[in-house]
């Protein structure tokens, strides 16, 4: 029991980093409704994600064998997960240009556009996509750290609560704060990219990615404060 300990609080944090990508993207959607339908957006959202990965955690021989080869085509092998992630990555690296685009350029006319209300399910089918994506990522990195699935499904569900508690704070932050939306969006746009690479076989390190987008949240917060100084 003991020796499960670590690889337990090992896969919870790596969850948790994994999930904050779920929370931002969930938050931005949810910016788009009512004040009354935000909070459920963001509580069938994770909720979702937390129903996904047990569920496919209960197929988990079908999930593995998503890593085997489908197809070759320019001495590249594409597997289920591969074409997921580039899919997926596609999808994220969409949405997120889509909304710097509607938050910087459209919000600069002299006329904007008067933006179209967004439907809640509309949005849920949104997220419902990339908790796809994310999930069956998750549980392919989780079965490789860990082998006991009672040590996976308590890992899941931790991070659901931990994400579930975090998910309104996160959500107000960037909802006040523009700089920090764009900044987000910009985060949403990296981890699009790193997964379309993941599809292709090519890893580009989640630290290096986390640690880039700490640095530039760091400097964001910084310059705010001086501006308020002045």
């Amino acid at each position: 029991m003991i020796e499960a300990i670590i690889p337990l609080l090992s896969l919870i944090a790596l969850e948790v980093i994994l999930g904050i990508d779920n929370i931002i993207f969930i938050s931005i959607l949810a910016d788009k409704l009512p004040d009354s339908q935000r909070s459920k957006l963001r509580y069938w959202g994770i909720g979702l994600a937390m129903a996904m990965r047990l569920c496919l955690l209960a197929f988990i021989t079908w999930i593995l064998k998503l890593d085997q080869t489908l197809f070759t085509l320019f001495e590249t092998s594409f597997s289920g997960k591969g074409l997921i992630l580039i899919f997926g990555g596609l999808f994220l690296l969409y949405k997120s240009t889509k909304e710097i685009y509607h938050k910087t350029e459209i919000a600069n006319e002299d006329q904007p556009a008067v933006p179209k209300k967004s439907s809640f399910n509309a949005l849920l089918t949104e997220v419902i996509i990339l908790d796809l994506v994310f999930s069956i990522d998750s549980i392919i990195t989780a079965v490789g750290m860990v082998q006991e699935l009672w040590v996976m499904y308590t890992a899941v569900i931790v991070t659901v609560l931990i994400m579930l508690l975090a998910s309104k704070p996160i959500s107000e932050f960037i909802r006040k704060h523009p700089s920090f939306k764009i900044l987000a969006l910009c985060f949403l746009m990296i981890i699009g990219v790193s997964i379309i690479a993941e599809g292709f076989h090519f890893k580009i390190p989640k630290g290096y990615i986390y640690f880039s987008m700490a640095f530039a949240f760091l400097v964001d917060i910084l310059q705010m404060k001086t501006i308020k100084q002045k």
